[in-house]
C-alpha cells in the first residue's frame, strides 16, 4: 500500500540553521532515500521550495482567482513530502519516524539532530493509495 507522508516544519526554523547544520540534514535525507529504496520501499519524495514563491489558484463559478502566496498563514508549512511503499500503517510510522526533520527540529528551535528535547514539530500525514484516480 501506498502512504503519502507529508512533512511539515516552520520555515524560519530552518533559515536559523548554519550551512553545515543543513548539508547534515540533507545527508540524513540521502541516507534515508537510499535505505528505502534499496527495501523497495521508496517511490517518490521531494524539498518544496519556501511559500513565498507559491502562487494560489481558486476557481469559483468558473472563474479563476490567482493570488501570490499560501493559500493560508499558519506556523508550520509544508516542506515536502515521501511517497513510500509500506505493508500498513505500522510501517508507515516506523519510516516517517526515521525522516530526518523529525528529529532536527522542535516546537521551540533546532537543535542538534539528536532527538532529545522538545516534541517535534513536523508533522506526518498518512494518505492511503485508495482513490481510483490515483490507480
Amino acid at each position: 500500500m501506498q502512504y503519502l507522508l507529508l512533512i511539515y516544519h516552520t520555515e524560519s526554523e530552518w533559515e536559523k540553521l548554519d550551512p553545515a547544520q543543513q548539508a547534515s540534514v540533507y545527508d540524513e535525507y540521502r541516507e534515508l532515500i537510499q535505505q528505502l529504496a534499496a527495501a523497495g520501499k521508496y517511490i517518490a519524495g521531494d524539498e518544496l521550495k519556501p511559500t513565498t514563491t507559491a502562487t494560489t489558484v481558486r476557481v469559483r463559478d468558473g472563474s479563476q482567482s490567482i493570488t501570490d502566496g499560501p493559500f493560508a498563514e499558519t506556523k508550520e508549512q509544508l516542506g515536502g513530502y515521501f511517497l513510500v511503499n509500506a505493508s500498513d500503517l505500522d510501517e508507515a510510522i516506523t519510516i516517517a519516524a526515521q525522516i530526518p526533520s523529525a528529529r532536527w527540529f522542535y516546537r521551540d528551535s533546532p537543535r542538534d539532530g539528536s532527538g532529545k528535547g522538545k516534541t517535534s514539530f513536523v508533522d506526518i500525514d498518512f494518505r492511503t493509495r485508495q482513490c481510483a484516480l490515483l490507480s
